[in-house]
């Protein structure tokens, strides 16, 4: 963030005050919070709408979900294998071994075959191969593999990830409308690393053209692609597709902390933000999520993304309805936290590192230009500013597009200031005495 100033002796400031009558800075975080977290969730399952939903909008927040949008009652696009006719696919199984070239298609058809432990295969394949344990990744599919051929299962079916019923279109778009974030999260909740291609595209892409068709194109900023891969090959799909990804920002102003990272609350991360996630499970202690936010506002430069799952009694690690409650009331009564979207936090963050503030002083105010080089279309969340008034200014109004607003000033002892929002895509205002 580059920013310039023009000094002009005016304003009936003293020479000594006037080189800093007008210095502007955009702050951290919206309305000078010291922390910011986002409330996000996985999977689209039934209690995170009808539990988890309502606490949060009782008290003023809003969620970010990622949603597997195949087993959504009135979806368009299902779970599908896309490849060679099984009976090809299993008669070379028979006669070569899954290795390196072959496993990806193979891990792509197994999860669809309708057998037990299909999707289990699949899964426990796709982890050990981001893991590196590359032979046991082949061993697993031609395990799986063989039963298939031992008992002549050439039938497919969807895989089914989701417990219990899901909500459709109709609701989710009322949630939509209502200010929460649906994003990408699959078709089906594959592991997108050991998917070939065609399947590999297909899983994200659908999905992607499902909740634009569904919500509209503004619900595409961000995606989380399942299990928190970090795969080199994936993340180069997904970050081509989506401004942002929860698995990965490759931000040069952002210092990430996965899941599995721990976060050192004195340590100098040498960026100017933090993001670390923490995935909170069923037995994790309401003492130790009440950390997190402490921890993050010991210092001024942390986001906080909760990543949640299964909500009383539905979905993977699910947490009572009570923790949520109470938790959630606690990050409440924190006032120097700021709650926001995924999306929200990422718009701010990088609206504030790429937007230039110049301003003259002038006979009849200080006068702002703002620029920004980013696209309009998703960078929509207000920016705060603080600027520096001349002490002999009793009464401060912001003026911008023709309408007037009366700002307070406080003293930092050395200062009279003024915090204010300008809406994103704004050009030009100023500030005058009144």
């Amino acid at each position: 963030m580059r920013q310039f100033i023009t000094f002009l002796f005016l304003l009936g400031a003293s020479s000594g005050l006037a080189q800093e009558i007008g210095h502007t800075s955009i702050q951290k975080w919206p309305e000078n919070k010291k922390a910011a977290i986002s409330i996000t969730y996985d999977d689209g399952t039934l209690n995170q709408f009808h539990k988890a939903l309502p606490i949060m909008e009782s008290l003023g927040m809003r969620g970010t979900f990622y949603i597997n949008t195949g087993e959504i009652p009135s979806s368009k696009y299902r779970a599908k294998f896309i490849g060679r006719e099984v009976q090809e696919i299993l008669e070379e199984a028979s006669r070569i071994p899954t290795n390196s070239e072959n496993l990806f298609e193979r891990a792509s058809l197994i999860r669809f075959l309708d057998m037990p432990d299909a999707v289990s295969y699949h899964d426990r394949a796709g982890a050990a191969f981001e893991q590196g344990r590359y032979e046991q990744a082949f061993s697993l599919i031609d395990e799986g593999l063989a039963y298939a051929n031992s008992h002549n299962i050439i039938e497919m079916k969807e895989p089914q990830i989701i417990d219990g019923p899901m909500i459709d279109w109709d609701e989710i778009r009322d949630y939509a409308q209502r200010g929460h974030e649906f994003g990408v999260h699959t078709i089906s909740h594959p592991r997108l690393a050991v998917l070939d291609h065609e399947n590999l595209l297909y899983e994200l892409e659908k999905c992607k053209e499902e909740i634009e068709f569904q919500l509209g194109k503004e619900f595409l900023f961000s995606a989380e692609c399942p299990f928190g891969t970090e795969d080199e090959r994936v993340m180069g799909y997904a970050l081509e597709m989506f401004p942002a990804t929860r698995n990965r920002m490759p931000e040069l102003f952002l210092h990430e902390i996965n899941r599995s990272g721990s976060f050192d609350p004195k340590s100098d991360y040498g960026k100017s933000y933090i993001q670390w996630q923490r995935g909170p499970l069923s037995r994790t202690s309401s003492e130790l999520m009440r950390s997190w936010v402490d921890d993050i506002l010991t210092r001024d430069d942390t986001w906080l993304v909760l990543v949640f799952h299964g909500i009383e009694g539905i979905g993977w690690e699910a947490i009572p309805e009570s923790i949520i409650k109470e938790y959630f009331k606690y990050i409440a009564s924190k006032e120097d936290v700021w709650v926001g979207t995924f999306a929200e936090v990422t718009k701010y963050m990088r609206q504030r590192m790429n937007t230039d503030v110049s301003w003259q002083n002038q006979n009849d105010g200080i006068h702002f230009e703002i620029d920004s080089k980013l696209d309009p279309f998703w960078y929509t969340v207000p920016l705060t500013l603080e600027t520096v008034v001349p002490k002999n200014w009793k009464n401060v109004s912001l003026v911008m597009e023709g309408k007037k607003q009366s700002l307070e000033i406080r003293n930092s002892g050395k200062h009279n200031l003024v915090v204010y929002n300008i809406p994103a895509g704004t050009s030009s205002f100023k500030l005058i005495k009144e």
